[in-house]
């Protein structure tokens, strides 16, 4: 029998004593004990914050972020290793394939985040402001990574994909993390991390794994720390209350499960692309992983005239479910993650029977392929059917982890609506609708209970992830009894491991500190035209004063009649009365095209390959004829630009073989007043020096 070992202070250690004994959910056999007895919680949260996070910080987002890149690669060679652990939770392919492969493109999507960051150990948040009338006195705010560990307490059901999505934010953030998965599928997360400790692609310290009790790990945390909590509310609310998470005011985000729920819109009847929709998402939700998902559908909503007819088809759907052993292609359902779970399920079932009945499947057996239905951990998808959904409460606290929902009546959309935030705020909700206005009546009012809301419906369902799937780029968690906090969410998610600071000071200071050109900022001279560096030679303030143009009345005719933009204000013989112009005023384009003349070198062939974009392009002054322009024009970011891998040669563009960034330049257009008359932000790629 296998003995999990923790990943601690650098080491592979055992705890002390027997541990917990772990078994396979499908066949019952023990496979594995696992303890932590005896470790020292408060040396491995010394270690993390000493070793793991000052490797961690002096990395910068785009290190950070292609280190989890090749992590990802790293991993995807191992994946039949992982499959085959994966079986024994009880999860077939298709359960194991989002646990495993969807925790690893978390890992992808994390590193592809960088590109969002500056190439620097930390990050401008938001706008700059100018504080002072003589632009001498400014403010923005930064974040920089804390000095403290992630600690994250994980839920059982996906023993891979809860640890990678917490992780992949944590580390691109610049924080090293402490994972303490459930115990009961914690030999899926111990081979996850010791792959990942064998690639030695992390800087030591960066992760660490307890597997088995928490112990008192959570009294030795301090302000600079962050804990992250997945599993039920009452727990959540337990640890939240640790008086060290209190007393340090310790950010905690609890993602809690919750009695999430999907809507059959007014307008869906039988025959419809979306009744088809409606059952298919039913059926997959209380059936995929069990039913086992923190997201799983648990009360089902219908208008009350469609009650009979919907949940006979959700039964037949589910009657073409074949249960069994996961390693059997033919299954499509496996087993519960262990015997304690099937007898939580059980009893939780039994409360729910008090005001609702089974209409679809038993409670007492189930039909099993290739496996034992007494020693796996196995149960019968559950339909239950409550009529009285606003005189029953339990329906709307009570849940059954596992393959079990409710279905209830509807008399109106605001019914329906009043109904979903019963369940006291949830991670999501679905809809399924081909009419626009109610979706838009639900969303818009459903919305503050919960995290996320899909509207599915003919249009969109085949491209679809469906109601049970987080997105790393969209925000997971809900409020109330869902926990009250977020998770992922692209760039928000990342930020919950950043510390948001206000500076203040000069605009050149400010530059200085941030590596970003801040307006009104001492310009630097650049010696020769900015367009004749290479990307390693450019400093962020190398500043061109262009020559000067002045704009003529037969140059904004001609560009008009150029581009066909021929509204009024730029026809020299309108009547300007009751306008907000004085006369003809050349357009803002015009004025940006001239621009681009002034500040481009256009002689002969230099580093930049290409004008990339334009960014804030704004014009905040009229220019008339007989004014004059000139052009500030200033380095203000430099962001690198990593090769392609090309695995396909057919897939190969020119380009892709060149070493280059992207700049980012301040474009200031300037009349004989000195007020700026209009600002851009251009990009460019560049060539780096051949090496």
């Amino acid at each position: 029998m296998n003995n999990l070992k923790n990943y601690i202070t650098g080491n592979w250690i055992s705890g002390d004593g027997d541990g917990q004994q772990l078994y396979n959910a499908v066949t019952g056999e023990a496979i594995a004990t696992a303890t932590t007895k005896g470790l020292d919680f408060a040396a491995i949260a010394h270690y993390a914050r000493k070793v793991g996070n000052p490797a961690l910080r002096k990395m910068t987002f785009h290190e950070r972020g292609n280190m989890l890149k090749a992590l990802a690669l790293y991993l995807r060679n191992h994946l039949n290793k992982f499959y085959t652990l994966s079986y024994q939770t009880g999860a077939t392919r298709a359960d194991s394939w989002v646990d495993i492969e969807g925790g690893i493109g978390n890992l992808f999507a994390n590193a592809s985040l960088r590109r969002k960051f500056p190439d620097e150990t930390f990050c401008i948040d938001g706008e700059s402001h100018n504080l002072g009338r003589q632009n001498t006195f400014m403010g923005t705010h930064i974040l920089v990574p804390k000095e403290g560990v992630a600690i994250h307490i994980n839920a059982f059901n996906f023993p891979v994909w809860g640890m990678l999505e917490k992780i992949a934010v944590n580390l691109l953030a610049g924080m090293p993390a402490i994972v303490k998965p459930a115990t009961v599928t914690s030999f899926l997360t111990e081979a996850f991390v010791r792959e990942i400790i064998a690639s030695g692609i992390l800087p030591t310290g960066a992760l660490q794994l307890v597997c088995g009790n928490a112990g008192d790990l959570l009294d030795h945390v301090t302000s600079q720390d962050v804990v992250t909590f997945t599993g039920s509310a009452k727990t959540g609310l337990l640890l939240k209350s640790n008086p060290f998470i209190l007393k340090e005011s310790v950010p905690f985000t609890v993602e809690a499960d919750s009695l999430n729920c999907i809507v059959m819109g007014e307008d869906v009847v039988p025959g419809m692309p979306e009744w088809d929709i409606f059952v298919k998402e039913v059926r997959k939700e209380m059936t995929l992983k069990a039913g086992q998902r923190c997201t799983g559908i648990r009360r089902i909503f219908v208008p009350e005239n469609k009650m009979e007819d919907i949940w006979k088809a959700i039964a037949s759907a589910l009657a073409q479910t074949t249960i069994g052993n996961p390693l059997n292609e033919k299954v499509r359902m496996g087993s519960l993650a262990g015997q304690t779970q099937r007898k939580e399920v059980k009893e939780q079932v039994q409360k729910l029977l008090a005001s609702s009945q089974i209409i679809y499947g038993s409670l007492d057996s189930v039909e099993v392929l290739d496996a034992d239905a007494d020693k796996g951990a196995f149960i019968s998808p559950l339909l239950l059917l409550n009529d009285k959904p606003f005189a029953s409460d339990d329906v709307h606290s009570i849940e059954a982890f596992g393959p079990v929902s409710t279905i209830m009546p509807y008399k109106n959309m605001d019914e329906a609506i009043e109904l979903s935030k019963k369940g006291k705020g949830s991670l999501c909700s679905t809809i399924v609708t081909a009419n626009n206005t109610i979706a838009r009546q639900y969303v818009i009012s459903a919305a503050t209970h919960h995290g996320r809301i899909l509207v599915l419906n003919n249009e969109c369902a085949k491209e679809s992830t469906g109601h049970g799937s987080p997105l790393p780029l969209l925000v997971h968690g809900g409020p109330g009894r869902a926990g009250g906090g977020e998770e992922m969410g692209g760039l928000r998610g990342v930020k919950h491991y950043l510390q948001r600071t206000a500076i203040q000071g000069s605009p050149t200071t400010i530059t200085a500190i941030t590596h970003v050109y801040q307006q009104n900022a001492i310009g630097k001279e650049p010696g020769k035209h900015p367009f004749k560096k290479y990307f390693e030679e450019l400093e962020i303030g190398d500043q061109l004063i262009t020559e000067k143009k002045i704009i003529r009345a037969e140059d904004i005719d001609r560009f008009a009649d150029l581009t066909g933009d021929h509204f009024y204000a730029h026809i020299k013989t309108t009547d300007f009365t009751g306008t907000m112009f004085q006369q003809q005023v050349a357009h803002g384009y015009f004025i940006m095209s001239i621009a681009a003349g002034l500040f481009v070198d256009s002689y002969e062939k230099n580093p930049v390959l290409l004008n990339y974009g334009i960014d804030e392009l704004r014009f905040t002054k009229p220019v008339y004829p007989g004014s004059e322009i000139h052009i500030r024009f200033t380095c203000k970011e430099k962001l690198p630009n990593d090769k392609r891998i090309i695995e396909n040669p057919a897939d190969f563009k020119r380009g892709d073989d060149i070493d280059k960034g992207i700049v980012k330049w301040l474009v200031e257009m300037i009349d004989e007043t000195g007020e700026v008359t209009g600002v851009a932000t251009i990009l460019t790629m560049v060539a780096k020096i051949e090496q």
